[in-house]
């Protein structure tokens, strides 16, 4: 198993990988062209050229990322590959420059509590990320993810 960034080639795989979770609204849609447009942000998890598992790291400010759209294929659940994606995330966050935090939007709290993030109120996320991505939701207006942040100070 290799993390490695993702490529243009990689959409196809990427798409049919989070197509269930899409459908049932665990996961934001994406359309291809906008993971084209932001493939730089994505991370994947490969056995040998099969596309197991991915995230993306978006940035909103020097301030502030988010980790976006985990997935991990149900065949290759607990392995910690989630977890190796989150942890090369904030790694990337780190090494870019990210100056505080790293957002994310979850069902999955003790997943991301384990991995030092802690609950905050969803009144303190930025309101362009609500307008920009939380509008396409299924469950908008009502949403019952839980939004984390980890302080980038925070060692892994």
């Amino acid at each position: 198993m290799r993390l490695v960034k993702a490529r243009l080639l990689d959409i196809d795989d990427m798409q049919k990988l989070v197509a269930k979770e899409i459908e049932n609204g665990t996961i934001l849609a994406r359309s291809s062209d906008e993971v084209a447009t932001n493939i730089r942000s994505y991370i994947l998890a490969k056995d040998r050229d099969r596309v197991v598992g991915y995230t993306a790291l978006h940035i909103h400010s020097s301030r502030l990322a988010e980790i976006r759209s985990l997935i991990v294929s149900s065949q290759y659940r607990g392995q910690n590959i989630g977890k190796r994606l989150v942890e090369f995330a904030l790694k990337e966050a780190k090494e870019i420059g990210v100056e505080e935090e790293v957002l994310v939007l979850t069902y999955l709290t003790d997943f991301f509590k384990k991995l030092g993030f802690i609950e905050i109120p969803k009144g303190t996320i930025p309101e362009h990320k609500i307008w920009a991505d939380c509008i396409k939701c299924i469950h908008f207006p009502i949403c019952n993810e839980i939004s984390l942040v980890y302080k980038i100070g925070v060692k892994l």
